[in-house]
């Protein structure tokens, strides 16, 4: 690694870093039982494995993430990031790649049956889960290794680039919580302790959901 990557990389680290901070700096103060949701993060060794199960090497930015939280527990957590989303588990990491890498080597045996040659898009090799919508994280947010975009996907092959980085992501996430009136698309708030991004479906969970002011 020359000395301009790895200033770039510190870079990186430090700007994941100081957003979380800024996250959970909020979230003890305002929502403790998201944060009290969140598991402790992953040692060096325990992101190494990982890496080694999925066969990608890990952008410093999710590195960086994973070493402060490494996901949720079991127990449910109302999605409390952009996009409604919950930081995946390095369980569910595993679970998620496998289960689409399958899918797309299925594609591939289809194509060649076939002899189609357009690109697959169903899931690229590249592509790194992090965060799930939903405890069954059929769908959900990927960090592409090779161009830093955040891709959402879903079980009915809807890909969308959602934002340009990692950085961008979390760093919107922090910007939200602390001038709610930033929020573009979902409203955020609180529900018994919890963290909400957008406005609960469910009608009771509706009804115990307080917009954050200001």
């Amino acid at each position: 690694m020359d000395g301009r990557t790895a200033r770039e990389q510190n870079v990186a680290w430090r700007q994941i870093d100081d957003a979380w901070q800024r996250i959970e700096s909020w979230l003890e103060r305002n929502a403790p039982a998201t944060m009290a949701s969140l598991l402790p993060g992953a040692s060096e060794a325990e992101i190494e494995e990982l890496q080694e199960s999925l066969g990608v090497r890990l952008p410093v930015g999710l590195r960086a993430l994973w070493s402060r939280r490494a996901g949720v527990g079991p127990d449910s957590t109302p999605g409390f990031m952009p996009r409604e989303c919950v930081l995946m588990s390095f369980e569910v990491v595993r679970r998620v790649y496998e289960r689409q890498m399958f899918l797309r080597r299925q594609d591939e045996e289809a194509q060649q049956r076939t002899g189609d040659t357009e690109e697959i898009t169903v899931w690229r090799p590249s592509w790194i889960p992090f965060a799930s919508i939903g405890a069954d994280a059929l769908s959900g947010l990927c960090l592409d290794a090779e161009t830093g975009r955040i891709w959402y996907w879903c079980e009915y092959a809807e890909r969308s680039i959602q934002f340009e980085s990692l950085t961008d992501y979390v760093e919107e996430m922090a910007d939200v919580l602390e001038v709610p009136l930033l929020a573009e698309e979902a409203r955020v708030g609180l529900m018994n302790g919890f963290l909400v991004w957008g406005v609960p479906q469910d009608a009771a969970e509706r009804a115990a959901w307080e917009p954050l002011a200001g």
